[in-house]
C-alpha cells in the first residue's frame, strides 16, 4: 500500500500560509507597486490630504522620472518637519507598512518639473515656468498666479530631479530648500514610483494620469 502522506498540523499549515502571504506582499512592494497617503494639501486639486493612492514601479525599471509624472520619494532630509513626519501609532501598522499591506508615511509626492541636465527658470513675463527655454502651460494648477512667488533659475544635476506641488502657493517643495544642502534637489534613487490609482475616497477613485504640459520642451 503506498504510504500516506503526513498532513501538516492545522497551526503549522496556518503560519506557513500567512509566511507565504507575506513574502508574496514583500515581493510585490518591492517590485510592482505600493500602498501611500496624501500628508498634505500642496498637491491640491490633484490630489487633496489623506487621498491614498497607489504607486506603481514598473515604469522606472529600464529609466527615470520624465517631466510632468506625479512621483513619491522619501524624504531627503526633513522636508516634512516632525509633524508629518512617518509615526505608525503601534508595531501591527508598522508591520503592515513594511510588507506594503497599510499606506505608508514619510514619503512626499510632487510633480517632477525638471530632470538630470534641465534649466529651470521661473518665471516668463505671463507667470509661467521655463524649462530649456520652453515656457510651460500647466493646467494643473491650484492657482496660477501663485507660481510666480518665488523666482529661481537653477540647472539639475544629472541624476537628480526638480520637483513642485500643483498648489504652488502652498508647497514646500525644491523651491523652499534651494539654500539648503541638496539645492532643493531629489536623487533618482529616492523615488519610489509613479502615482498610479487612487483608491480613496470611493467617489475620486480612479487611474491617475501623468501630464503633456511638458512635450514641447525640447
Amino acid at each position: 500500500m503506498p504510504e500516506e502522506k503526513r498532513q501538516l498540523p492545522l497551526w503549522q499549515e496556518s503560519l506557513l500560509l500567512v509566511a507565504t502571504a507575506l513574502v508574496l506582499a514583500l515581493i510585490v512592494k518591492t517590485f510592482f507597486f505600493q500602498a501611500f497617503y496624501i500628508p498634505s494639501d500642496s498637491m491640491v486639486p490633484t490630489m487633496v490630504k489623506d487621498d491614498k493612492l497607489l504607486v506603481q514601479k514598473w515604469s522606472y525599471w529600464s529609466g527615470g522620472p520624465e517631466r510632468g509624472d506625479i512621483v513619491v520619494f522619501r524624504d531627503p532630509g526633513n522636508w516634512l518637519g516632525e509633524d508629518l513626519a512617518d509615526e505608525s501609532s503601534n508595531a501591527v501598522q508598522r508591520g503592515l507598512e513594511l510588507v506594503g499591506l497599510f499606506p505608508s508615511g514619510g514619503h512626499l509626492i510632487k510633480r517632477v518639473v525638471g530632470v538630470g541636465g534641465d534649466r529651470v527658470v521661473c518665471c516668463d513675463a505671463e507667470g509661467r515656468t521655463t524649462v530649456n527655454g520652453e515656457p510651460v502651460d500647466e493646467p494643473y494648477l491650484a492657482d496660477q498666479d501663485a507660481n510666480a512667488d518665488q523666482t529661481f533659475d537653477i540647472k539639475v544635476p544629472k541624476g537628480y530631479l526638480w520637483v513642485q506641488g500643483d498648489n504652488r502657493g502652498n508647497s514646500a517643495d525644491s523651491r523652499a530648500h534651494l539654500g539648503e544642502p541638496g539645492g532643493g534637489f531629489i536623487a533618482d534613487d529616492d523615488v519610489v514610483g509613479k502615482a498610479w490609482l487612487r483608491v480613496w475616497p470611493f467617489n475620486r477613485f480612479g487611474v491617475i494620469s501623468g501630464s503633456d504640459a511638458f512635450d514641447e520642451v525640447p
